[in-house]
């Protein structure tokens, strides 16, 4: 009896330790088992100190429950205890309400709740709230739109080294929105956020050296910025790279180099990498010449929009160079590039129109497709227009 006895005190003594324990020293404990990855223990911590009103540990027990944690992922509860928390002015907790909010995570989406509790947090400092109240008055997201204010967050946020914020920041001067238009303070902004390694933002300081916008121009640079962002993924850096192998611009000319990154991008989708690839293909660079590849290409950039893969398909078409003969499709992607502005499919629309081919003859139509590409400087449409005494 004597031993149960000094065994009940000793485990009522443990029990009254636990319970005294301040709600600070629960949430340290908890942070000490959740990096070392005991997350159960952790979520068990933070929630005798979240219970006590600790606004960390609330903010720590939301982050558990929505990333499932030590317990099931759960955005209700993470909203409750992040709600919880930025009541009691934790800017974190505020910044990841906005986050639920923006996306209907545990919460009816709104923009608008999301917008208010950004700005709680942003207003305390808190770079990723600034960027993303930005980006809502950039996009007119549960605010007025406004690129004066997306300026103004921007530039909160990048000052503290957020490279998304230096990116977009970057964008803004670039195209002066909300900011004087300049090239040099894009430069500025878009290398803070390259040298972090933002793709976009290296692909972006890529062609400002290509352009020489804001800085010397140098294909050198450019290709430098280029290759960054290429290797990371970035389609328009891949497609710019080929660019530049197969131009010999800041890089030795190689075509199959060329042909390596315009298929990186064109797998991607990117429809001015898949034309490309068609080019490749029809004139034989880089890749064994095929008329069949080439209009594969030409295809799926087509049906994109892009206008020189347009004209280029009907090319292919009215030729039979890949693909069976047919007027009827050559004048069908002709017209969707000469809708476009795109002079040689005007010009070949109204050939078509004169001869009969693939559409019912007209002369008017000929006429009206024939100047539209004169009147873009195409030589062989000015002298056809000579010869039919329409301009002299």
């Amino acid at each position: 009896m004597k031993l149960k006895s000094l065994l009940f005190l000793s485990l009522l003594f443990l029990t009254l330790t636990a319970s005294a324990q301040t709600a600070e020293e629960l949430n340290a404990k908890g942070e000490e088992y959740y990096f070392a990855g005991d997350y159960t223990k952790a979520v068990e911590y933070f929630q005798k100190s979240a219970e006590k009103g600790n606004a960390v540990a609330q903010c720590n027990l939301a982050q558990c429950y929505e990333n499932g944690s030590g317990v099931t992922k759960n955005y209700a509860e993470a909203v409750k205890w992040y709600r919880k928390s930025a009541e009691q002015g934790n800017a974190s907790a505020q910044y990841n309400l906005g986050v639920c909010y923006e996306n209907g995570y545990g919460v009816p989406q709104s923009y608008t709740e999301a917008v208010k509790w950004y700005r709680k947090s942003a207003e305390q400092g808190l770079a990723n709230a600034q960027y993303n109240l930005g980006v809502c008055y950039y996009n007119g997201y549960g605010v007025p739109q406004s690129y004066t204010e997306a300026a103004k967050w921007y530039l909160k946020s990048a000052e503290q080294g957020d490279a998304f914020a230096q990116y977009n920041l970057g964008l803004c001067y670039y195209n002066g929105y909300g900011v004087p238009q300049s090239y040099s303070e894009a430069v500025k902004w878009y290398r803070k956020s390259a040298e972090q390694g933002y793709a976009a933002a290296q692909f972006n300081l890529g062609v400002c050296y290509d352009k020489g916008n804001g800085v010397p121009q140098s294909y050198t640079e450019a290709v430098k910025w280029f290759c960054k962002s290429a290797e990371q993924g970035n389609a328009a850096a891949q497609c710019s790279l080929g660019v530049c192998y197969a131009n010999g611009e800041g890089v030795t000319k190689n075509y199959a180099e060329a042909v390596n990154w315009y298929r990186k991008a064109a797998e991607q989708g990117l429809a001015n990498a898949q034309f490309n690839l068609g080019v490749c293909y029809e004139k034989g660079e880089g890749v064994p010449q095929s008329y069949t590849e080439a209009v594969k290409w030409y295809r799926k950039s087509a049906e994109q929009g892009d206008a020189k893969a347009q004209y280029n398909l009907g090319v292919c078409y009215e030729d039979g160079s890949g693909v069976p003969q047919s007027y009827t499709e050559a004048v069908k992607w002709y017209r969707k590039a000469a809708e476009q502005g795109e002079a040689y499919a005007q010009y070949n629309l109204g050939a078509c129109y004169y001869n009969g081919k693939g559409v019912t003859q007209s002369y008017t139509e000929a006429v009206k497709w024939l100047k539209k590409a004169a009147g873009q400087g195409d030589a062989m449409a000015i002298e056809a227009l000579k010869s039919l005494g329409e301009i002299k």
